[in-house]
């Protein structure tokens, strides 16, 4: 989980859904710059990497190979600074994307001019795409929308619409075992209920930042409801060489326990 600068109070504890989604846009929009100076080494500014781990697209291919995905129309929601959408746009790729927060999109547009790999990117709410119905081959996130939202069946509906049919759904999220241990690195001792869903908050004069925890079973209840069939649940391992702390993901942590969630998954119908 992320910590804000001072919040008022911070801890587990339930949320308004709306006042998070304002609280979150808030937060990602004023640390934007922050969150790229820290992290923005690790992620390159225009690499594909799916979570802390390491795990890149180019090694797992889980949007399928360079050749095929020339032939598609791609989406990347939460995309934060668009580093995955223009590693595959440097590619060839017809990939745009979209995030909630202002201040992440400003980022992206200052990366595509400092890059000159140039992504469509603009400011959208997951749950509420600027797209017409059936537009897009696949959409995918590395992190983004999931663990923010309180229902993520609002997320995945909407993905179903812009989706064509038997289109694909990929997307990274904090994994569901991740919740029972603190945000320690090296921690391996769980401190907190697997199946206790009281989402993670920090309130402040900035408003509420929230994120929400789901069980692998929730995940699954919450992608078929919502017209999906999974093809593949990902559990990246901690990649060799990778000393890199991101919060309470670390190489200690990560030798032994899951950090991230990859759920791949289909269109029905």
């Amino acid at each position: 989980m992320c910590a804000a600068e001072r919040p008022g109070r911070a801890g587990y504890f339930p949320v308004d859904p709306e006042a998070a989604v304002d609280g979150n846009r808030a937060y990602w929009s004023g640390h934007a710059r922050e969150y790229l100076a820290e992290f923005g080494e690790f992620l390159g500014p225009a690499e594909f990497r799916w979570c802390p781990e390491g795990l890149l697209e180019s090694e797992a291919r889980l949007l399928g190979d360079l050749d095929s995905l020339r032939g598609q129309r791609l989406l990347e929601i939460g995309a934060g600074a668009a580093q995955c959408a223009r590693w595959l746009t440097a590619r060839g790729v017809d990939v745009v994307a979209t995030d909630l927060a202002p201040g992440m999109v400003e980022t992206a547009r200052e990366l595509n001019a400092g890059t000159g790999v140039v992504v469509p990117v603009q400011v959208a709410d997951a749950r509420s795409q600027p797209f017409a119905a059936s537009s897009f081959d696949q959409v995918f996130t590395a992190f983004g929308a999931i663990p923010f939202v309180a229902d993520a069946r609002e997320v995945h509906r909407e993905v179903a619409r812009v989706l064509r049919p038997g289109g694909h759904w990929t997307f990274a999220t904090t994994h569901p075992i991740r919740w029972a241990f603190p945000d320690d690195p090296t921690s391996l001792t769980a401190d907190r209920s697997y199946f206790d869903r009281t989402p993670y908050a920090e309130s402040s004069a900035g408003g509420t930042y929230a994120e929400f925890h789901r069980t692998i079973g929730d995940h699954v209840r919450d992608l078929t409801e919502s017209g999906f069939r999974i093809v593949e649940l990902v559990e990246p391992e901690w990649q060799p060489g990778n000393t890199h702390v991101w919060g309470g993901w670390g190489p200690v942590r990560g030798e032994y326990l899951p950090g991230t969630l990859i759920i791949r998954s289909q269109l029905t119908g």
